[in-house]
C-alpha cells in the first residue's frame, strides 16, 4: 500500500499516514509560472495499491486538476489499483438539474476522476446519497456519525436534554440516522430558499423548549441556514444551540456570521484544512476524521467490509 497527498489538505494526509504507520509517498506536485498542475512521483508505483488524499475543496478548480494529474501519474506508472480519497467531494451541491440548461456538476465530476484512471472512490458525507451512483467505479461513502457520536457522548453531561435538528427536510436522514444512534429526540427546520445564499426559516416541527439542541448537516458554506436555524431554536425556547457539521466550507463571512450567531459551538471535521480565520474563532472547532479514514483505507487494501464500520 502506498498513500500520496496533494496539496490540498497535508496535514490530514499525514495524520491518515501516521495511522496507518506508512509513510507519504514522495511526490513533487507543483505549478508552472502560468499556473500549469504538473506531479511527478518520486517513488516506483508499478504494481502497487495507491491511495491519493485529496479534498477538492478551496481552490477547487485547482484542486480537482492536481487530482485528476496525480490520478494519470500513478495509471501511466502502472499502478496496480488507484483509490481516490477525498474527505470532500467538490460540486456535491449541483447533484441535479435545478433549471433549463443547467449542468450536473456533480456527474461531470465523476467521469473526470473516473476517466482520469481511477479505480475506485472513498469519500465522507455525500451531499446527496445518489453521487455514488454518478461514479461506474466502486465508491465507498463513509459517515461522519461515528466521530459526532462520540464527541457529543463527551461533551454533553445528560444525553437526554439533547434533540438532534435537520436544520432543511433534505437532511432529516441524516439527522435522523444520529438521533438513532443516541437514541435521543428528533426535530426539523423547515424553511423557505427565496435564492442562493439566503435562507429563511418557517417553522420548527418538534419541540425545542428546554432542550439543548444540536443542529446536524453536511456542509456549512455562507453559515446562514445554521445561524438562523439557531435564533429560531433559541426563540423556541431551546436552553443552547450547537451545529455538527461534516465539511467546514466556511466561504466569505461565514465565521464572522457564527461568532456573533446564538451557537455555542460549531463543530466541523477536518476533511477541509481549517483556514486561520477557523483556528482563530472562539466558538469553531474541528475533530479529525483522520482514524475512520485511516480504518477504511486499511479495509480497502486487504479486501475487507468497510460497511461494517458503521454497524
Amino acid at each position: 500500500m502506498k498513500v500520496l497527498a496533494g496539496n490540498s489538505n497535508r496535514p490530514l494526509a499525514e495524520a491518515i499516514s501516521t495511522c496507518l504507520g506508512v509513510p507519504l509517498t514522495k511526490a513533487s506536485v507543483r505549478r508552472f509560472s502560468d499556473m500549469e498542475v504538473f506531479v511527478e512521483i518520486l517513488e516506483n508505483v508499478r504494481g502497487e495499491d495507491v491511495f491519493v488524499v485529496q479534498s477538492t475543496s478551496f481552490p477547487a478548480n485547482d484542486n480537482l486538476m492536481e487530482l485528476l494529474v496525480t490520478i494519470d501519474a500513478l495509471r501511466r506508472g502502472s499502478a496496480r489499483r488507484i483509490t481516490a480519497v477525498l474527505p470532500y467531494y467538490g460540486y456535491a451541491r449541483q447533484d441535479r438539474k435545478t433549471g433549463p440548461r443547467t449542468p450536473i456538476s456533480a456527474k461531470l465530476v465523476a467521469n473526470l476522476i473516473t476517466q482520469a484512471g481511477a479505480n475506485r472512490v472513498l469519500t465522507m458525507d455525500l451531499h446527496a446519497g445518489q453521487i455514488q451512483g454518478f461514479f461506474d467505479i466502486p465508491t465507498d461513502n463513509l459517515m461522519a456519525a461515528p466521530v459526532f457520536e462520540k464527541d457529543i457522548r463527551q461533551s454533553f453531561a445528560d444525553i437526554n436534554e439533547v434533540t438532534i435538528v435537520s436544520p432543511d427536510v433534505g437532511g432529516v436522514v441524516r439527522a435522523r440516522a444520529l438521533a438513532k444512534r443516541l437514541d435521543v429526540d428528533l426535530a426539523i427546520i423547515d424553511k423557505r430558499r427565496e435564492r442562493a445564499g439566503v435562507s429563511e426559516v418557517m417553522n420548527i416541527i418538534g419541540d425545542a423548549d428546554g432542550r439543548r439542541c444540536i443542529l446536524l448537516d453536511d456542509i456549512v458554506d455562507s453559515g446562514g441556514t445554521l445561524c438562523n436555524a439557531a435564533v429560531a431554536l433559541m426563540e423556541a425556547g431551546a436552553k443552547s444551540v450547537h451545529a455538527f457539521c461534516t465539511h467546514g466550507v466556511l466561504s466569505g463571512g461565514a465565521v464572522a456570521r457564527v461568532a456573533v450567531s446564538p451557537l455555542e459551538q460549531l463543530v466541523t471535521t477536518d476533511s477541509i484544512q481549517a483556514t486561520e480565520a477557523v483556528r482563530g474563532s472562539r466558538n469553531i472547532r474541528q475533530l479529525t476524521i483522520a482514524p475512520l479514514l485511516a480504518e477504511a483505507i486499511m479495509r480497502i487494501s486487504e479486501e475487507r467490509s468497510v460497511s461494517s464500520l458503521f454497524s
